[in-house]
Formats: C-alpha cells, sequence, structure tokens
C-alpha cells in the first residue's frame, strides 16, 4: 500500500470506530504508539502491536458511552499521514469530556504504520 492508501483505509476505519481493525490491518508487527503525556492510565510510550491492542482495550473499558466523533481528512507527505480526530464521550470514572488531537502517523516502505503519536 502507499501512504496514500493508508492513510484513506485508516481514516476510514478510525471514523467507524474499528481501531483494532485498523491497528490488525495497517500496522507494523513492532510498531510504537506515543501519547501527548503520560497518565496514570497509559504511559507514554507502548511499544509493539500486541500492546498497542492491549491499550486500546483498556481504554475502551473505561468508557461508558461514545457520543460522537470525528475524523478529518488526512494530510499526507512521503511517508507520514495526519488528520484531527474529535471525541465527545463518558469516561466511567470521570464523567463526559471533549478530546480533540492531533493524530501522527508514519509509514514505512512496506505501507505499514510504523509509529502513532498523540498530540492534545
Amino acid at each position: 500500500m502507499t501512504t496514500d492508501q493508508v492513510a484513506k483505509r485508516l481514516v476510514e476505519l478510525c471514523r467507524k470506530g474499528d481501531y483494532e481493525k485498523a491497528q490488525k490491518e495497517l500496522f507494523d508487527d513492532s510498531a510504537v504508539s506515543i501519547e501527548s503525556e503520560a497518565s496514570p492510565a497509559f504511559p507514554k510510550e507502548t511499544k509493539g502491536l500486541k500492546a498497542i491492542i492491549e491499550k486500546g482495550h483498556k481504554f475502551e473499558s473505561m468508557v461508558e458511552k461514545v457520543h460522537s466523533t470525528a475524523v478529518t481528512e488526512p494530510l499526507v507527505a512521503d511517508h507520514a499521514i495526519a488528520f484531527e480526530m474529535e471525541m465527545d464521550i463518558t469516561m466511567k470514572e470521570k464523567g463526559r469530556s471533549k478530546m480533540k488531537e492531533l493524530c501522527v502517523y508514519k509509514v514505512n516502505k512496506e505501507g505499514k504504520i510504523v509509529s502513532e503519536h498523540f498530540f492534545n
């Protein structure tokens, strides 16, 4: 896959809320996920596809309800993808909140995502 094809598929799956499918389909086994800040729930850096999927399961277990999700059209460079994601969610422990982050991905020559970095 080209970076453009990866971007289109990633955005398509994120808009559906099918994050694990996106990870299994598009991520390299050695991918790295970097949060903007470390938190008690999540470390600053998560290494490996299996650990990234587990992090997603943990996040989902903390969510009571997803009210809405929006993903912008992606910006694509040679081997980089960026888009903005907004979520209106109710967390089990914290109540309702709106999250807005810039999601940046690096794609290798084989067309697999090797890193994701979230900025808020």
